[in-house]
């Protein structure tokens, strides 16, 4: 997400963006015979392939096992309380499971302010006033067998320890890696393309999103399309409201593009989530499955698919619902979670982001989007097209005064337009490293 810094200082053209880059620490983990070495104090492992991860212990690495029972077991207690008593288990094709939990159990209601209360009933949706054309949209890989959660439940993909043992942090886990705001917003790892407006009261945005299946070369990298309703300073009280699609390795273990939501009220320190992975977002439909990889993409010059996103401000209650796809209503956050968003936002943003963790020694060749810059258009280019805010009156209306921002336009770059039949529009992406990105 870009700054108030960058906007400040960024050519039309051309931001800085800001975020702080984060530590790839050593994943440590189990191996079964632990109870059989548990006499040494110290142990060296060389060969055994640590339990519930893929990755090795490097040869030199102390292993310690009293360590490790004890992060083994905070593990479990997470895990625990997260994955919730399933009615149902749906088996997706790319592995995921998915639980059908009954709506009261699901995580938003561990929340002291939701303990005993029920999901809301759907909000007024924002009016439209155009004639915007459909294009084919993506929805699900876990929907394909035709097989759904039953109604009075919600699908809540299942955390596993793998996806936990991944994490680079277990105390972070779920979490976007905490950044703070610099001055020398070039150095750091958080790469983007985004278009955005502000100076105004909004109560919403939506968009449709071009899906595809961006490469990440780092499994501490991510690849990223979204939307953010963004209020407060850019300090520590900043507020956002995120989703979209992401490609990460560290969260899912696999490169799948995968519908994605995220929140926090405190600049990204202490609350907030991805998901469901914590208390907080509370989630209505049976169809629709937070962290499932989106099926189908895109591909060069073939058949072009998009999904789209909403998220407004209930002008009676105040919450902030999302809606996916041609009006199913995901859910929503209840505005007690926020303190700026209580009002409404005073920024929005779309578009993409990455991280370039520089591991090689280079810059990385992780693609944003589609992998191609903007200028090759539609069938290879990424798009967001049907760019509209929400006013204060809950009008989807368009944009005026939208700002274009690449930080690192060699590598990825952004370009915009507008016409009749997909209103404001535009595309964006990149391949990373080439030989004007080095």
């Amino acid at each position: 997400m870009l700054t108030e810094e960058t906007i400040r200082k960024g050519h039309p053209k051309i931001m800085t963006s800001t975020s702080s880059s984060s530590s790839n620490s050593i994943i440590f983990s189990f191996v079964a015979f632990l109870l059989l070495i548990s006499s040494f104090s110290t142990t060296v492992l060389s060969e055994h392939t640590l339990k519930g991860s893929s990755q090795n212990l490097p040869a030199n690495q102390t292993f310690r096992p009293k360590q490790e029972l004890l992060k083994l077991k905070k593990i479990r207690s997470y895990l625990k309380k997260i994955n919730k008593p399933a009615v149902k288990t749906i088996q997706s094709p790319d592995g995921d499971l998915i639980d059908c939990v009954l709506s009261h159990l699901q995580p938003a209601f561990d929340h002291p302010q939701l303990k005993g209360m029920k999901p809301l009933e759907p909000p007024k949706r924002p009016k439209a006033n155009d004639s915007m054309n459909e294009m084919k949209e993506s929805l699900q890989l876990w929907t394909v067998s035709g097989e759904l959660c039953p109604e009075g439940t919600v699908p809540i993909r299942r955390t596993t320890e793998k996806d936990v043992l991944r994490t680079s942090s277990f105390r972070r886990f779920g979490r976007k890696i905490r950044r703070g705001v610099r001055h020398d917003t070039l150095s750091n790892d958080h790469e983007h393309a985004v278009a955005f407006v502000n100076g105004d009261q909004y109560y919403g945005a939506k968009a449709s999103i071009n899906v595809w299946t961006p490469r990440v070369t780092d499994q501490y990298e991510f690849s990223l399309s979204q939307l953010w309703v963004i209020s407060g300073t850019f300090g520590n009280d900043l507020n956002t409201i995120e989703a979209g699609w992401q490609v990460s390795p560290e969260l899912y273990g696999d490169n799948y593009p995968r519908f994605f939501t995220y929140w926090t009220t405190d600049a990204y320190q202490a609350t907030g989530c991805y998901n469901l992975l914590c208390s907080g977002f509370v989630q209505t439909n049976n169809r629709i499955a937070m962290g499932a990889a989106i099926s189908p993409r895109s591909n060069v010059n073939a058949r072009q698919f998009d999904i789209g996103i909403m998220i407004w401000k209930d002008p009676k209650h105040g919450h902030w619902w999302l809606e996916f796809g041609s009006g199913l209503l995901v859910g929503y956050w209840p505005d007690f979670l926020f303190s700026h968003l209580r009002r409404h936002a005073s920024m929005i943003q779309f578009g993409g982001e990455i991280v370039n963790s520089r591991s090689t020694g280079y810059h990385t060749s992780t693609q944003m989007g589609s992998g191609h810059f903007a200028d090759e258009g539609f069938g290879k280019a990424s798009y967001f097209r049907n760019l509209q805010v929400v006013d204060w009156d809950n009008n989807l209306i368009p944009l005026s005064n939208l700002h274009l921002l690449a930080d690192h336009p060699n590598c990825y770059d952004i370009r915009a337009g507008k016409n009749n039949v997909w209103g404001n529009y535009f595309y964006y992406g990149g391949p990373g490293r080439n030989s004007r990105c080095p």
